[in-house]
C-alpha cells in the first residue's frame, strides 16, 4: 500500500520508519504520522526533519 502513497507537498516517493511510526519525505524533508495505522497525510500536521 505504501507504493501508493506520495508526498501530498511533492508527490514525491515517501519511506515508512517503523521506529518512529511516520512516512519520512525526504525531499520535503517532512515526516509524516501514522495515527491508528492510518497515515495523516497533512503538511500542517507534519514534523520537520533536520
Amino acid at each position: 500500500m505504501l507504493e501508493a502513497l506520495v508526498c501530498p507537498l511533492t508527490h514525491g516517493p515517501l519511506v515508512y520508519d517503523a521506529e518512529r511510526n511516520e512516512l519520512i519525505s525526504r525531499n520535503a524533508q517532512l515526516a509524516y504520522p501514522v495515527r491508528g495505522g492510518i497515515p495523516v497525510m497533512l503538511v500542517d500536521e507534519a514534523r520537520k526533519l533536520e
